[in-house]
């Protein structure tokens, strides 16, 4: 299992940033050294970054610098509704122009949280830990789904041209929040070159109370998962206020059971990247190695037969 640098926040002094908000020239000599020495194999790199080089060369060249520091584009980040009247067209659109760069950054996974922007903020549902949730399977119709396998299959057909493969993951606020979901729509597709990422904090951050254990939801997804964000969390109920808040943690510091999950992906034969889908705040470099360093003395044990 290759590890895939998905970090959420882009700090090494003099510069710190989101990572929603970095561009090609953010990803610094010393930066792209420090994801080498935590452990990484390579880069999940959002659509931003690629959009403002503007030109395919530019787009190859950011590939081999990635690349050439051992860390190369393995993984496109490009979200947004395809079902939502008011965005689709632009997130379809979108996803068919990463189909295309992929091939020339070098990556051969696209990713997407197929969620819309919060219709109204501030309020339940709109984002993490309340009793409802905007766009949730719960609430969906059955030709909400069929829509959307049509869009996920002309996105699979382009990019299968290409060796690239599309990546629907779980997330809150979208029609695929849970396993059931995962499976609907993986079913519907029908893609060799499609699957799901089975993101255990989405999964866990949804509701205020869970509606699956993370044991469960993994279980079930880890054979039709073709990519894999892995965050820990810990979760502070109020249920006087049916809400729930969560803290981020490193992998091997929450409530999520990575050694369950990753020997249930061992076990369903995943071939993918595991993504460290990093710390937002504190020290990245010593929350996400710390991470990577569980992971793997979880898989030697595997390996040695003590999963």
């Amino acid at each position: 299992m290759k590890f895939c640098y998905a970090n959420r926040r882009h700090a090494l002094y003099p510069a710190s940033q989101p990572n929603w908000d970095v561009k090609a020239e953010d990803y610094t000599d010393q930066f792209l050294g420090k994801c080498q020495d935590i452990g990484m194999d390579g880069m999940e790199i959002g659509f931003q970054a690629l959009e403002a080089l503007g030109s395919n060369q530019k787009v190859k060249d950011f590939g081999k610098r990635l690349a050439d520091h051992g860390v190369p584009a393995l993984v496109l980040r490009c979200g947004g509704s395809l079902t939502e009247a008011k965005g689709y067209k632009a997130n379809r659109d979108r996803l068919h122009q990463m189909v295309d760069m992929a091939d020339s950054v070098g990556a051969d996974v696209i990713n997407g949280a197929l969620g819309a922007p919060a219709r109204y903020p501030g309020k339940p549902g709109s984002s993490t830990g309340w009793t409802v949730a905007q766009d949730s399977s719960r609430d969906a119709m059955i030709y909400d789904y069929e829509r959307l396998a049509t869009e996920l299959q002309d996105a699979s057909d382009a990019a299968g041209d290409k060796g690239v493969t599309i990546s629907v993951e779980v997330h809150q606020n979208t029609l695929v929040d849970n396993s059931w979901s995962a499976h609907l729509i993986n079913d519907l597709v029908d893609r060799e070159n499609f699957g799901i990422n089975p993101d255990l904090g989405n999964v866990y951050w949804t509701y205020d109370t869970p509606e699956e254990s993370t044991d469960e939801h993994i279980k079930s997804v880890a054979p039709i998962s073709v990519y894999w964000h892995c965050k820990n969390l810990f979760r502070v109920f109020h249920p006087e206020n049916e809400r729930s808040v969560f803290l981020r943690v490193a992998i091997p510091d929450g409530e999520i059971d990575y050694r369950y999950a990753i020997t249930a992906m061992v076990e369903a034969d995943y071939q993918g990247y595991m993504a460290i889908e990093g710390a937002r705040d504190g020290d990245q470099w010593l929350a996400d190695g710390r991470s990577v360093e569980y992971a793997k003395s979880v898989l030697a044990d595997i390996d040695a037969g003590r999963g």
